[in-house]
């Protein structure tokens, strides 16, 4: 027989229950609760940066730096001819309407424009030798009458040096005698003499080098202008088969246009006004070459803030030359200075649209920035070439912020 025995079965085991003088903490009251100080919101700025994106955007706008820089005797011609393009587009399609050829009516254009130019500057180039010759003659004038006007009493600090220099001299005879006892020879280094063709070689290169680049502009230009809208419609065309994308720019291009020619329109007012009241103004007050004056004034003008003060030290010191009175030409360099300023403040918000504005700092960073890159002609044509990145700006969504910070 077998023992059907079962084993032995296990007390049960109870949970362990809290000790009672340990409540937990969620029947705790709220005086008895550590005390915390509550944590202020952040406002934090949810803005995705891209370090690659942004180190390839840093890289490509160095490149495009470098490049305008490189290649600016490319680069400037071409903005040269884009701006003439713009300025004498007009005529060129006033004449095509009388049934006039665009490429005859371009010819023409330029060549009037080129004769015209040339015309004057052959007969004021008497005057403006006589202007510039002027001018270091009157620096030097102006210089010596600052120091004639000073305090004719010496200081202490003049008599030492007067002492200083008496002791050097007595030094360096010393010296030279003492090298002449020796038999040591005395080394004497005498500067080249001036050479004539050296000088007229540089100059006949740098003025070649002028006529050329004038050449080319005026192809550049006649070429623009004989082909009339050829390169906008291959613009549209090229830009793809989306109608949204030939609108915009279609929209772009027209941005572009409308603002270069009321800019070159406002430009041409405002340097006339400028060269007009200047010529007047100077021919009032006994200025010698007052219409030279007002051709430069003119011609200064465009070069924002910059050319009103060029004007301005260069009439004060020929007028302190003619005169022979500081106060004469303080007199003329404020005349000029207060037409300048009146012309801009007044004049050109009057004339320019209100899309058309650009801000004020951006306006003269850029014109330093442009002046930097290609010289005398950065400073002429850096407007121009904010207001077309500008124009582009405002159409494409991505860079509009570039163009809100451009604009007034």
């Amino acid at each position: 027989m077998t023992d059907h025995t079962e084993p032995p079965q296990k007390p049960e085991e109870t949970p362990a229950e809290p000790p009672a003088s340990e409540p937990p903490a969620s029947d705790l009251p709220a005086s008895d609760l550590p005390a915390s100080e509550p944590e202020p919101e952040r406002v934090l700025l949810h803005m995705p940066v891209d370090v690659r994106s942004a180190a390839l955007a840093v890289l490509a706008a160095l490149a495009v730096v470098f490049a305008l820089h490189w290649a600016k005797t490319v680069f400037v011609p071409l903005m040269l001819s884009l701006l003439l393009t713009y300025a004498l587009a007009p005529l060129v399609d006033w004449l095509e309407r009388w049934k006039i050829s665009r490429w005859i009516g371009a010819a023409v254009i330029l060549v009037g424009l080129g004769g015209g130019v040339g015309w004057t500057g052959y007969s004021l180039s008497g005057s403006a030798a006589e202007l510039l010759d002027t001018l270091p003659v009157a620096a030097q004038k102006l210089r010596a009458a600052m120091r004639s006007g000073r305090s004719t009493d010496t200081s202490a600090l003049d008599t030492v040096q007067k002492a200083a220099a008496q002791l050097e001299q007595a030094a360096e005879e010393n010296s030279a005698k003492v090298a002449a006892r020796k038999g040591v020879a005395r080394v004497v280094i005498e500067r080249p003499a001036f050479n004539v063709r050296d000088y007229l070689w540089s100059g006949t290169v740098g003025l070649i080098a002028a006529i050329g680049q004038l050449t080319l502009v005026a192809f550049l230009t006649f070429f623009a202008l004989g082909s009339g809208d050829t390169f906008r419609r291959k613009l549209v065309k090229i830009t793809g088969p989306s109608l949204q994308k030939k609108r915009i720019t279609v929209h772009v291009l027209d941005d572009i246009t409308r603002h270069i020619e009321r800019y070159l329109l406002v430009q041409i007012l405002t340097s006339a006004v400028v060269g007009l009241a200047t010529g007047l103004a100077f021919w009032a007050l006994g200025v010698d070459n007052a219409a030279v004056w007002g051709i430069v004034a003119g011609v200064t003008n465009l070069i924002p803030y910059i050319g009103s003060v060029i004007v301005m030290t260069a009439a004060g010191l020929v007028a302190f030359l003619q005169f022979n009175s500081i106060q004469m030409a303080l007199v003329v360099a404020g005349v000029s200075l207060l037409i300048h300023t009146l012309v801009g403040n007044l004049l050109v918000p009057w004339l320019t649209s209100r899309t058309s504005r650009m801000n004020p700092v951006a306006v003269f960073v850029g014109v330093i920035f442009w002046g930097w890159l290609w010289g005398i002609w950065g400073l002429l044509l850096g407007i121009p070439i904010m207001m077309v990145v500008k124009a582009i700006c405002d159409r494409v969504e991505d860079l509009q912020p570039i163009g809100e910070l451009l604009g007034d």
